[in-house]
């Protein structure tokens, strides 16, 4: 464990199997996420840890207990699973509050951190984009309201509108499956936060659509919501300037 904080960490929360009796379907595909992830953020230095197939209660402990712990300059938070408008399901099939998780982490331990929360789950049961095996089909929180919760500084990107599904595949979700592909590049990883985030917008609106069956054709936008104060770049390689315009900042927080 690291007790200092000198390192960047990151938890992935994935939900792949749920416990018997809870009417949600398994979700093939959440592990290879889980594992891409690891790889993907352990070599750009991050500290990861993976909990998977949570209860509702369990995931709660488990971010508030994160969000009280030191880190160097970036948290980053991946939770995975069934969901719906501002909740995501647990193992139990327990509904997990967005909102709830957020407002762990404004707190003096998290303060002028860098927060990233990326939510791969369905926001409803909207067609228009297509739906997949994450949609547990009916709205809980059908407003906007968990949106107040998250703290300054923090960056959530939804896999989804509000109201519509998010694809997941045996082989992995395209949303964060291509969050991983960016970021073994280069050029992707020294972007500033929300210019890397719209590239990945851009490349799942733009180059992913479902095949075959009843979804054959269908998109799928992720959503960004940011309450960045500051430039910031978490993923940028150590010694690297970032320069945008006439200005030169520095790598991981400016």
């Amino acid at each position: 464990m690291d007790l200092r904080g000198d390192r960047n960490r990151a938890v992935l929360v994935s939900v792949e199997q749920f416990d018997p009796g809870v009417r949600l379907g398994r979700r093939p595909g959440a592990g290879k996420d889980a594992k891409t992830l690891h790889r993907t953020l352990s070599k750009l230095g991050f500290k990861v840890d993976i909990h998977t197939d949570r209860s509702r209660d369990e995931i709660y402990e488990l971010f508030l207990k994160e969000s009280q712990r030191p880190v160097k300059d970036c948290f980053l938070a991946v939770l995975s699973s069934h969901g719906d408008e501002g909740c995501v399901f647990g193992a139990d099939g327990k509904p997990v509050q967005l909102s709830l998780v957020f407002t762990y982490f404004d707190n003096d331990y998290m303060d002028k951190k860098v927060k990233v929360f990326l939510i791969q789950a369905c926001r409803g049961a909207g067609l228009d984009d297509g739906v997949e095996v994450d949609s547990a089909g009916d709205t809980r929180e059908c407003s906007f309201s968990h949106n107040l919760s998250v703290p300054v500084d923090t960056a959530v990107m939804y896999a989804t509108p509000p109201g519509y599904g998010a694809f997941m595949h045996p082989l992995g979700s395209v949303f964060l499956q291509t969050f991983c592909t960016l970021l073994k590049q280069k050029d992707n990883r020294n972007l500033e936060l929300t210019r890397l985030l719209t590239r990945l917008s851009h490349t799942v609106a733009y180059r992913f659509q479902a095949k075959g069956g009843a979804f054959g054709g269908k998109k799928e936008m992720p959503c960004l919501l940011s309450r960045l104060t500051r430039e910031v770049f978490p993923f940028a390689e150590p010694g690297h300037l970032a320069t945008d315009r006439e200005s030169t900042r520095t790598p991981s927080v400016s």
